[in-house]
């Protein structure tokens, strides 16, 4: 089997070494993602598309087609079938077997290239195979102008391929060709689309998280960060970069007037990421701010924020409103992630202000210690994100009951959302709700007599969780995994 891929259209209206340079990363980035799948599928190329050789039999179209539509660049993926040329007949006995059953009710045309010296001509070709189809199938006519189906075959040479199957790629540019940035993520909607979005724009990605959270948090943040940089990015290798912010937070909340703390806020993470992008060579910063979303997205606002770096912000999502933007995470399945993300709230006062004035944000920050942030930026950790997942895992091992004990302790784990669409119940056990992202908080001031099973509803969460107060020393906890 082979695949044809055509770039975006973007791409062809470069100039030739621009061109040439976005095809070669191209061609690299699609030779990264498919020797992983098997080390002899062959990728190459030319000026205006790349060729995708698979080994026959093995059985990886499906996976191949999986991870050509999430590559940046791509435009259309066309699955084609290569047989040596024999005959007219032969062609024409090929092409009824792989559309007579597609054709039935429906008008088609048949398109026909050649590349060398043949007995026949393109035209005679396409005659030939369109009497075959319209003798062998159900199709309702033939129609050259505006057909439901275009059957295409091109001859090069001593074989033919006849085009089968074909797919929508992410288009965009090819991942690596534009500069990169650094993509202030938290986990929720905005930041995990903003962050797809500069990718599939080829901008390489690294990921810089601001916890104030705690270590619940920041774990739906690696894991969302992962499911990124995994589906779509993974053809480069990336940096997770996680700040502890809580002090910051406090000096803010001690300083600052209420009402500028969250432009106060957003402030101190530019003036950070500005200073950690410095030392990744980052060209922007990204954000997820969509326009008057909240207090702190008004344009007064936003001015405000952007002065206090001398980077680029990029804000994808400027003009989206929330539905736009949940949309695509559906699309790209962040939306299960975002779901269960707890927004951090501590920042944000009764009366914000909408239009805040440089000059009274300045003099508030005047009074701030300016020693906190930069501790908080020296005492930032950062992970090759393909091993994020690695840096998850605990040595502990953690065991799973499907029956408890009428003494044990269930918590809930999932968000309070999820709790509510699907409560859980249960009629000899006492079931406490505790959000994922309140677990260290709240885990220490429960009675250490009793044996707790964490819960969730699909196990991946209440195990991680488990696990992290097992190496905490909890060795009380256990999972609650019914059997379903």
């Amino acid at each position: 089997m082979k695949f044809q891929i055509r770039p975006a259209s973007e791409v062809a209206i470069k100039s030739k070494p621009v061109r040439l340079q976005q095809m070669r990363q191209l061609r690299q980035n699609i030779r990264k993602i498919l020797i992983r799948l098997d080390s002899e599928i062959v990728v190459e190329g030319g000026w205006d598309r790349v060729t995708v050789d698979v080994p026959d039999g093995r059985g990886l179209t499906g996976q191949v087609v999986d991870e050509l539509v999430r590559i940046p660049g791509i435009s259309t993926i066309q699955e084609v079938a290569v047989y040596p040329l024999v005959s007219l007949e032969d062609v024409a006995e090929k092409a009824v077997a792989a559309f007579a059953e597609t054709l039935a009710g429906k008008t088609f045309v048949v398109r026909a290239k050649r590349l060398g010296e043949h007995s026949f001509t393109s035209i005679e070709l396409e005659r030939f195979v369109g009497g075959a189809l319209l003798q062998n199938s159900t199709a309702r006519g033939v129609s050259l102008k505006d057909p439901d189906i275009t059957v295409r075959i091109e001859v090069r040479k001593e074989e033919f391929l006849v085009a089968l199957r074909r797919h929508r790629g992410a288009g965009g540019y090819p991942l690596g060709s534009i500069e990169s940035v650094m993509t202030l993520i938290s986990g929720g909607y905005d930041s995990s689309v903003a962050a797809y979005l500069m990718m599939r724009r080829g901008l390489r990605s690294h990921f810089l998280f601001f916890n104030l959270g705690g270590t619940a948090h920041e774990v739906g943040v690696r894991q969302v960060v992962h499911y990124l940089w995994q589906r779509y990015g993974s053809s480069h290798h990336a940096k997770f970069i996680s700040v502890p912010f809580d002090g910051v937070v406090a000096e803010i909340m001690q300083s600052v007037n209420h009402r500028h703390w969250g432009v106060v806020l957003k402030r101190e993470m530019l003036r950070a990421a500005s200073a950690v992008a410095g030392e990744h060579n980052t060209m922007g910063l990204v954000m997820g701010d969509a326009v008057a979303q909240v207090s702190s997205q008004t344009l007064a606002n936003l001015n405000v924020v952007d002065r206090a770096c001398e980077q680029v912000v990029l804000r994808p999502l400027i003009s989206m409103d929330k539905e736009q933007i949940i949309r695509i995470a559906k699309d790209i399945g962040t939306e299960p992630f975002a779901r269960t993300m707890p927004e951090y709230c501590g920042v944000i006062s009764q009366k914000p202000s909408t239009r805040a004035k440089l000059d009274r944000v300045l003099h508030d920050e005047a009074q701030m210690d300016a020693s906190v942030l930069q501790r908080a930026i020296e005492a930032r950790t950062e992970t090759p994100v393909a091993k994020l997942m690695d840096t998850l895992t605990t040595p502990e091992d953690v065991e799973l009951v499907p029956t408890p004990g009428v003494e044990d302790v269930i918590i809930d784990v999932r968000h309070p959302s999820e709790s509510e669409q699907a409560p859980l119940t249960l009629t000899n056990n006492e079931v406490l709700q505790i959000p994922f992202y309140e677990l260290n908080q709240k885990m220490a001031g429960l009675p250490g007599d009793r044996q707790y099973l964490l819960y969730c509803d699909r196990g991946s969460m209440s195990r991680m969780h488990a696990g992290h107060l097992k190496a905490e020393g909890f060795t009380n906890v256990k999972v609650y995994s019914p059997v379903r």
